[in-house]
């Protein structure tokens, strides 16, 4: 019997010249959200991948990373799993500061935390929804993300708009898309919630902090994202062994907000 052939492994040149097939553009902002494991077997791992897409970008070029801690959170909210309410008090009186250089991320894949980490790399200061980026305007995205706009016009997914930056899908689909939420905070009322993190204070002094901000919500981002894939606006194509995504992030979330107008129910 014989077995199925193999994929040839993936490598930073091959992976540098599908990124330049699928439209990435030399000297472009670039907000990644990203699966190794979808690209098939690459020699050099999440290293060779970084590598293409600072190949591909060049030197002007910047690639923005999501580096969230959703664990820097209200423990009253958790779901995965939930935690007994006698811990809430114990948990935001002892939860570690959010810090920008220490704190890795949580869930957002290997990519983002070696972004975190790469000689130049910097990050903003959000404690439960940061964002790293590498290259000229790396300073410019991160900088001043403010507290209650996590992912609204004071936070780096404003600043990849104003720059006229594009989304790169690279094996994950839609549900990933975090510039999406940037159109919740467009829409004409949108909800708000109380949330609360770990901060350092001045002094270097750990402390919880409450504000109020959007409720982002997520769970039609797949529908959202199916009808943003007809609308002409994405790219799809292949890298390595995955079926990914490019698009003008403008583009995307300006549609996005006509979507939510027309398809969500005021709540």
């Amino acid at each position: 019997m014989m077995s199925e052939p193999l994929e040839p492994p993936r490598t930073r040149a091959s992976l540098r010249a599908d990124l330049a097939t699928l439209g990435v553009r030399p000297g472009s902002v670039v907000m990644v959200h990203s699966s190794v494991r979808a690209l098939g077997w690459v020699a050099g791992g999440p290293v060779a991948v970084v590598q293409a897409l600072r190949d591909v970008l060049g030197p002007d070029g910047t690639l923005v990373v999501p580096t969230h801690t959703p664990g820097n959170s209200d423990p009253a909210v958790w779901r995965n799993p939930p935690v007994p309410e006698s811990w809430w008090t114990v948990i935001r009186d002892e939860m570690p500061g959010f810090d920008p250089a220490l704190t890795p991320s949580q869930w957002m894949g290997s990519v983002p935390e070696l972004v975190r980490t790469w000689p130049g790399a910097r990050r903003s200061d959000h404690p439960h929804v940061s964002f790293a980026a590498l290259g000229p305007a790396a300073d410019q995205i991160v900088r001043d993300h403010r507290l209650d706009s996590m992912l609204g016009e004071q936070s780096p997914l404003a600043r990849v708009y104003a720059l006229g930056g594009d989304v790169l899908l690279l094996g994950v689909n839609h549900g990933s898309n975090t510039s999406l939420h940037l159109a919740e905070y467009r829409v004409p009322y949108p909800q708000t919630a109380p949330l609360g993190a770990a901060v350092l204070a001045r002094g270097g002094a750990r402390q919880w902090v409450w504000w109020d901000d959007v409720a982002v919500d997520e769970s039609d981002f797949e529908v959202l994202g199916a009808d943003l894939d007809s609308s002409g606006i994405v790219r799809v194509g292949q890298v390595g062994s995955a079926r990914c995504r490019l698009m003008s992030q403008r583009a995307a979330v300006d549609f996005a907000v006509g979507w939510f107008v027309a398809n969500r129910k005021p709540k």
